[in-house]
C-alpha cells in the first residue's frame, strides 16, 4: 500500500512504463555506460517489494513482449511525468487488473495470480479499515 504513495508526479518514482536513456523519470531507465557495464533498471517497484515477484514479473512481461513479438517505442528523450499515469491509483484497481490480464496468468500460473491476488485483497481490506493520522488531522477535526 506504501507504495502508491511513491506514485506521483515529481516524486522520484516513476508514474509510467516509458523507458530511456539515463532518464530518471521513467519506469525503466538504461544508464549510460559501456557495453561491458549496460545494465537496464526497472523503477517501477518500490523498495517494499518481494524482490523476487518484482523479477519474476519483470521477467514474465519481457518474454510476454517477446511471445508477442512486441516492438519497444522509441526512447523517451523528455520528461516522462507530464505524461499520463499508466499505473493504477489504489491497490484495489491493481488488483483487479492483475486478476483479470490473462497472458501474465498462463505465464505465472493461474493458481499463483489467484492466490496472491487473494492475499493483497485482504491486505487492502484491513488498510482501508484504518484512519490515517492526516484523516483524523485533516477531516475529523475539521467536520
Amino acid at each position: 500500500m506504501n507504495s502508491y504513495r511513491r506514485l506521483t508526479r515529481y516524486y522520484a518514482a516513476p508514474i509510467n512504463v516509458q523507458w530511456g536513456f539515463d532518464n530518471r523519470t521513467c519506469g525503466i531507465r538504461i544508464p549510460y555506460s559501456t557495453p561491458a557495464a549496460r545494465r537496464i533498471e526497472n523503477r517501477v517497484p518500490g523498495v517494499d517489494c518481494n524482490p523476487y515477484l518484482a523479477l519474476a514479473a519483470t521477467l514474465a512481461c519481457a518474454y510476454l513482449g517477446i511471445v508477442e513479438q512486441l516492438e519497444p517505442t522509441e526512447p523517451l528523450m523528455g520528461d516522462a511525468y507530464s505524461l499520463p499515469f499508466a499505473f493504477a491509483r489504489e491497490l484495489e484497481g491493481a488488483i483487479s487488473q492483475l486478476a483479470e490480464c490473462a497472458p501474465i496468468a498462463e505465464v505465472l500460473g493461474e493458481k499463483f495470480i489467484t492466490a496472491y491476488c487473494a492475499v493483497k485483497q485482504s491486505e487492502y481490506i484491513e488498510y482501508a479499515k484504518v484512519i490515517s493520522p492526516w484523516e483524523r488531522k485533516h477531516l475529523l477535526l475539521h467536520v
